[in-house]
């Protein structure tokens, strides 16, 4: 394997604590139509993008025409837990590391534009940013690796390269399929246990505690090699 040159980011639960405000947002977009989808199955599916959501948790004998209205139902709401994003403990410092390590970081995030301005002003690590992606980069959402690739044309970077950090067995199963190890996070309500048996090469609980084992991680660890 290729000597570490980057290292890419999910953002929302892996960087910015959002997986739960998604929930909630998918919920009234749901109940505004009259879908009573619990939040448990919702949460399970934050990650995927948001048509694959509507069609995973809906089904196909769903009333197609009202997809895009719960989208933006979706949006809209979620649009007003913004002020109360906050990142992660740790999250900021992260990326600095990553950054003064040498590394290439780029923000692999399928979150709408619109979003991931706000995401980026929570997190208030620009600097350390080299790129970032949108839901605008990719054709197919997650866990297709469309998204991933984006990210590794944006940083100019391959695949052999590069560590992904993600907290979704989504994110692992998108890695996975162009040969991306994955470091994951238990900070977006996956277990370690699920995402390791998604094939995460570790797992931590939150930013804090990679940040605090940088140099033992598999991050620190590519960069020795």
């Amino acid at each position: 394997m290729a000597r570490l040159r980057g290292v890419l980011f999910d953002v929302d639960g892996t960087l910015v604590d959002s997986t739960y405000f998604h929930t909630l947002a998918w919920w009234h977009g749901f109940r505004r139509f009259g879908h009573d989808v619990r939040m448990n199955e919702i949460h399970r599916r934050v990650g995927m993008g948001g048509q694959k959501i509507v069609e995973h948790l809906l089904g196909p004998e769903r009333d197609a025409s009202e997809d895009q209205e719960i989208l933006d139902t979706h949006a809209a709401v979620f649009s007003t837990f913004w002020p109360h994003l906050r990142a992660f403990d740790g999250a900021r410092a992260l990326l600095r590391q990553c950054k003064s390590a040498g590394l290439t970081v780029v923000l692999a995030s399928s979150a709408r534009q619109q979003d991931l301005e706000v995401l980026r002003a929570v997190i208030g690590a620009d600097k350390a940013i080299d790129a970032a992606t949108s839901s605008a980069d990719a054709k197919e959402s997650k866990p297709a690796p469309d998204i991933l690739i984006a990210a590794l044309e944006a940083g100019g970077l391959d695949a052999s390269e590069v560590v992904f950090v993600g907290d979704a067995v989504w994110d692992v199963d998108a890695a996975s399929a162009i040969g991306i190890p994955t470091v994951g996070l238990a900070s977006g309500g996956y277990s370690a246990a699920e995402l390791e048996d998604a094939g995460a090469v570790e797992v931590f609980p939150a930013p804090r505690e990679l940040l605090d084992k940088f140099a033992s991680s598999e991050i620190g660890r590519r960069l020795g090699g």
